[in-house]
């Protein structure tokens, strides 16, 4: 049995999106449940910069300096370390697990990750543990870096669980919702223009009044990003950012969360949107994209490039029962499955590590 000393654990989050922030706040709980002393270490938000090269060199500097304040104040010689990213361990001023929903090697192509690339893949040689959100994450790892499936003896997957956030109400107001935080990645163009062909072609009544609701993003980021909201089309309301309960509240009166991701890293969201009940009509994409395949399985209709035919045949022909198969194959996703994994399998590993040096 490890003692108290032993059993300290620095989390050390960049928290740069709201999926991170979720997913390092949601480890921390579960740790603390498997009787683990856990600091979350948060990283300063660095100024927005021109690229994304320079971008993920100053979110690096900052969890480099934030790992190094933390570990100067801690009560153990030897604390377990967990990086939340691969950016986070990028210039990490000791070797620590790393978690990440995927590789510099997959998402930063080109120029992107000129120099992010090659230290990626000596950290993750490195690392005494990789814990991916998914199997996926884990198959995109760069050659060279020692893993390339669970096989891998440091391989650990630690998913992002998802719940309802409550109970539904007896009747679905709202057509479609969608998130678009960053809103080229997650192809809200593409949704817009399905969701005017689907309106144009629509006789029927139940047309009139039925509104895609807009999610995470505002004009002016769609004015950056070269998206122009159909002018004067009605259907379509833009909600901005908004706090979790007002969107999960939205997601329990939908009946349907549409998207079309270029690539997905994970897709909290849409994981969210399954557990809320919603029918997910999805394009396929590139990238670990977890709940494609269950997407797939719930109604094949709905997933495929033709986002305009999926759209109406979930508003138009729904199949029954699907929030409820839907919930069977969130099982994995579970809070309870996330805390089985940590307390069966990630403490025990994190706490069999050696001395570190601090570099």
């Amino acid at each position: 049995m490890a003692g108290p000393q032993q059993r300290e654990v620095l989390l050390v989050s960049l928290g740069s999106t709201a999926g991170l922030r979720l997913a390092d706040e949601q480890l921390c709980d579960a740790l603390r449940t498997a009787g683990a002393d856990v600091r979350l270490v948060r990283a300063e938000p660095p100024p927005q910069l021109r690229t994304m090269a320079l971008t993920d060199l100053a979110w690096a500097r900052a969890a480099r300096a934030a790992t190094r304040r933390a570990l100067g104040a801690a009560q153990s010689h030897r604390p377990a370390v967990i990086y939340s990213t691969t950016t986070a361990a990028l210039l990490w001023p000791l070797p620590g697990a790393v978690r990440f929903d995927a590789c510099s090697a997959a998402n930063r192509p080109g120029r992107h990750g000129l120099w992010q690339r090659p230290l990626e893949r000596r950290r993750l040689s490195a690392a005494p543990l990789l814990l991916p959100w998914s199997e996926g994450a884990l198959e995109e790892c760069p050659a060279g870096a020692g893993a390339a499936d669970t096989a891998d003896a440091r391989a650990l997957v630690v998913p992002v669980a998802v719940a309802p956030s409550g109970q539904p109400p007896r009747e679905r107001d709202i057509a479609a919702v969608t998130y678009a935080a960053n809103p080229l990645k997650k192809g809200l163009d593409r949704v817009l223009a399905a969701w005017q062909s689907l309106r144009a072609g629509r006789d029927s009544p139940q047309a009139a009044g039925e509104e895609l609701l807009v999610a995470g993003t505002d004009a002016g980021e769609l004015r950056r990003a070269g998206i122009e909201l159909p002018g004067g089309e009605e259907g379509v309301r833009l909600l901005g950012a908004l706090p979790t309960g007002e969107y999960r509240a939205l997601l329990r009166r939908a009946r349907v969360f549409v998207c079309a991701p270029r690539r997905e890293d994970y897709g909290v969201a849409q994981l969210e949107a399954l557990a809320d009940g919603c029918m997910l009509v999805s394009t396929p994409a590139p990238g670990p994209y977890v709940a494609l395949s269950l997407a797939r399985a719930l109604d094949p209709r709905l997933v495929g490039q033709d986002l305009g035919e999926g759209l109406r045949a979930a508003l138009q022909e729904p199949l029954p029962g699907y929030a409820e198969r839907a919930a069977r194959a969130l099982e994995p996703f579970s809070p309870g499955a996330l805390a089985r994994v940590v307390e069966g399998e990630l403490l025990p590993r994190l706490l069999s590590g050696g001395d570190v040096t601090v570099s």
